[in-house]
């Protein structure tokens, strides 16, 4: 008996999936899968279950061509292994391991190469989309469902869910040298940060410690190495960049250099103490382990207990948003002012001089914008109105020409929400894509959590 090819096996169990989706029920669909990035709960409501943890397969690499072709529910740890394999990696890498290739377009992915090769659904180039009704579509820049292509980025599953996608690759050497760029205020950093961008790096990010501890990262492939860190256990990554000037990676460890603590995050698990770092172990230091932790506390609210009986008023505020760079230290002033949160991860964008418009995520076509990153929670002891402090940001990034990725808590209001996502280029897409709304609407599943 001959064993079917993987593309054979994809198209076995597409069409299981399609008629999956066919016979659904009337309930608004969601996904059943094993992991997610999202940081937002879901309103309790009936919804019939979609399961497509099986899509999770690498199907091909092309190194001549430079490209991927692999599943929607891939993990980036899975795409990053075939790809080194062949001497590539993905054009861009979001920072966690387990962050999966169809979510990275449906959502806003982005990684230290984004200041050359943009968000990762601007690497792609074709996806093939499951719609409400069951029907698998292939939309591509070029061809009849080029609306779908551009407007699926920031559709958050309410559009289709992608099966399959095809995303450009760049080639490696073995190592990165880090150089770590270390300033004291923000006009020099931000200004460093452009020229760096304008030269011949292969990465750059940074990182904003305080108001006057500032340091931006220069990532460079080399073939050799007089010696490699490992920050996969006991050392830290992120307090490296303040320690040193100069750094020297493995591909693969500088690739996931961010995932062992979560960037920092791992310090509100007490994961950053040397006992309990030895007593999780390595295989525990990573950011699937820590969003299950999270999302057992939100579950179960120990924290919240913690906080009542302190007398804090906690808000989370974990948000990404995007901002032009020449506004960039209007912002950072802003938030030290007002939030708070330090660290800080910075991380340079800039998308294609003729780009085209991605409808309900549009940037400026080359114009060099900077991602604030920063995921904590303020705890006042002050009681404010819901959303507070998210409500702050959200105006700011308005004001200052920005836009806010939407994998976390929102509070727009829904005319506010779509005078910045586009509403009648969305209104369009579910019109042809969604006519009977099987799947959720933007607005309501982002804000409103349905």
């Amino acid at each position: 008996m001959t064993e079917s090819s993987p593309l054979q096996d994809y198209e076995t169990r597409k069409a299981a999936l399609a008629r999956a989706m066919r016979t659904a029920g009337a309930a608004p669909v969601r996904l059943a899968k094993s992991t997610s990035n999202l940081f937002r709960d879901r309103a309790a409501a009936p919804r019939s279950r979609l399961d497509v943890r099986q899509f999770s397969h690498v199907l091909g690499v092309d190194r001549g061509a430079g490209w991927v072709d692999a599943e929607g529910m891939t993990p980036y740890v899975d795409l990053v292994e075939a790809t080194l394999a062949q001497g590539l990696m993905p054009a861009v890498v979001p920072q966690l391991k387990w962050i999966t290739l169809g979510g990275a377009v449906a959502g806003v992915g982005i990684e230290a190469s984004s200041f050359k090769s943009g968000l990762v659904h601007e690497t792609v180039a074709g996806i093939e989309v499951l719609l409400g009704d069951g029907s698998v579509v292939l939309a591509t820049p070029e061809n009849e469902h080029r609306d779908l292509f551009f407007g699926f980025p920031n559709s958050y599953g309410t559009l289709g869910y992608a099966l399959r996608l095809r995303a450009r690759t760049l080639p490696v050497l073995p190592f990165v040298r880090l150089e770590h760029r270390h300033y004291e205020r923000p006009d020099a950093f931000f200004a460093d940060l452009a020229v760096a961008c304008a030269g011949n790096a292969d990465f750059i990010d940074g990182v904003v410690f305080g108001a006057k501890s500032m340091a931006v990262t220069i990532g460079r492939f080399i073939v050799e190495a007089p010696y490699t860190s490992d920050y996969g256990f006991e050392r830290i990554y992120y307090r490296s960049i303040r320690e040193r000037d100069e750094d020297f990676l493995t591909v693969r460890d500088f690739l996931w250099r961010w995932d062992t603590d979560w960037f920092w995050c791992s310090k509100n698990l007490g994961a950053q103490h040397p006992l309990i770092r030895r007593l999780l172990g390595r295989e525990r230091l990573n950011s699937r382990f820590y969003a299950g932790v999270m999302r057992w506390n939100a579950r179960w609210g120990v924290t919240r207990m913690r906080d009542r009986l302190l007398g804090r008023h906690p808000e989370p505020v974990i948000q990404d948003v995007d901002i032009p760079i020449g506004r960039a230290a209007e912002f950072l002033d802003f938030f030290h002012r007002e939030i708070g949160i330090l660290p800080v991860w910075i991380c340079p964008i800039r998308a294609a001089p003729a780009a085209p418009r991605f409808p309900l995520y549009p940037t400026p076509a080359g114009t060099l914008l900077v991602n604030f990153g920063f995921w904590d929670v303020v705890r006042s002891r002050t009681r404010h109105a819901a959303g507070h402090f998210n409500r702050l940001i959200e105006r700011k990034v308005s004001e200052l020409g920005g836009i806010k990725s939407l994998y976390s808590d929102s509070y727009f209001g829904r005319e506010e929400f779509w005078s910045i996502y586009d509403r009648s280029a969305y209104a369009a897409l579910k019109a042809r894509y969604d006519p009977r709304s099987a799947l959720p609407d933007l607005y309501d599943k982002c804000v409103l959590k349905a």
